[in-house]
């Protein structure tokens, strides 16, 4: 009897990294043993734990110039690569392991086991822009796929797929019992905003500024929100929404993010690419408001089709509110006030074609030889 082969998914530190390698996993046979090398960080453990599958956190760190930065990177690496080969290798006494890397600092050390034990990589880069752990894992994997547009890497042999979405963050139901699980009203309009997995400081400020701008227009039109905050934000939202007389479900972490999905008329948020996936697969008119400290500004670029296809919004993070308010405010409101703007926007979305990009990877790994 051919023993199972064991998955080994790489990738931690955010959501981001995380939710698509269980999006992969979702579409491998059923009882395929899985496991997943992530961050020690409190998000990873968070994620998973509640799932009941195997994990393993490893030491990494971010690479980067700064002295301090650098020094940590370099200081970890080691131990990094020694836990994942330990990983790998109690694997491989149960059958052949494959290693699929879905970017990011937790990749890198987990590629390097890889090459070391002979294991056969694949990476899903996930960024239009991808990073230096991709760029340099790229070079020693099977494969490479990229679900976001990076067209210089395309023509050195990288696969283009659709985006990757795992089932739970597709909308459940209609809009009228997705609103039902939150206790919010089934008939009502509702603002999704969210800054994924970690909240964004600047994404809350906008939304609280623009319900106390527009507190009486908001309620006499009838919108309801639901807001994910991150940690620490939810009682200072809850308490503007609550002073501006709007119906709202506030909570710091959104899992599953299908009902909230399947919950909006629009949303506000970040342009993470796992929240760029999330819009495509659940037909969301959207505003973007990516991240404005990477200097590659890879979150503008993960928007960039949907935006060039008329199918979202996307302003800067101007990171003050007032300021943000003047610009990606009127823009969100103008959304939330015209209904046929919306609807060609969903239109638009669903033309893009299905988010199919997890089934294309797993078919892949699954037909891997040793």
């Amino acid at each position: 009897m051919t023993a199972p082969t064991t998955f080994l998914f790489a990738g931690g530190g955010t959501g981001g990294h995380v939710f698509p390698a269980l999006a992969i996993a979702e579409h491998l046979p059923p009882g395929s043993p899985c496991a997943y090398l992530v961050s020690e960080r409190p998000i990873d453990r968070r994620i998973l734990e509640p799932r009941g599958v195997a994990f393993h956190p490893i030491p990494a760190r971010p690479f980067g110039l700064r002295p301090a930065t650098l020094t940590s990177f370099i200081a970890h690496w080691g131990q990094s690569v020694r836990a994942a080969r330990a990983v790998i290798r109690e694997a491989r006494n149960a059958g052949p392991v494959r290693l699929i890397a879905t970017g990011g600092f937790v990749a890198a050390p987990a590629a390097q086991a890889a090459r070391v034990e002979r294991v056969p990589l694949t990476l899903v880069n996930l960024d239009a822009a991808p990073g230096k752990a991709n760029r340099w894992i790229a070079r020693h994997a099977r494969r490479v796929f990229t679900a976001a547009e990076a067209p210089e890497f395309e023509s050195r042999g990288w696969v283009r797929i659709r985006p990757i979405v795992r089932r739970e963050a597709i909308a459940p139901g209609t809009p009228a019992q997705c609103r039902r699980t939150f206790d919010l009203d089934p008939d009502r309009p509702t603002l999704l905003v969210t800054g994924a997995s970690q909240g964004a400081a600047s994404i809350n400020g906008l939304a609280t500024a623009l319900a106390r701008a527009h507190a009486r227009e908001w309620v006499d039109a009838g919108w309801q929100i639901i807001h994910q905050t991150g940690r620490g934000g939810v009682d200072e939202v809850a308490s503007a929404y609550r002073q501006a007389g709007i119906t709202a479900v506030v909570r710091e972490f959104l899992d599953p993010m299908g009902p909230a999905w399947g919950s909006a008329s629009v949303a506000l948020s970040r342009a993470g690419a796992g929240s760029v996936a999330e819009v495509w697969a659940n037909r969301v008119p959207t505003l973007f408001l990516p991240y404005p400290w990477h200097r590659d500004r890879h979150q503008r670029f993960n928007a960039e089709p949907l935006r060039r296809a008329g199918a979202c919004l996307v302003e800067d993070d101007l990171v003050d509110p007032a300021r943000n308010l003047g610009r990606a405010g009127a823009a969100l409101w103008s959304l939330m006030t015209d209904a046929d703007a919306r609807a060609r926007m969903e239109a638009r979305l669903e033309a893009l074609g299905p988010a199919d990009g997890a089934a294309t990877v797993a078919r892949a790994v699954l037909g891997d030889e040793p």
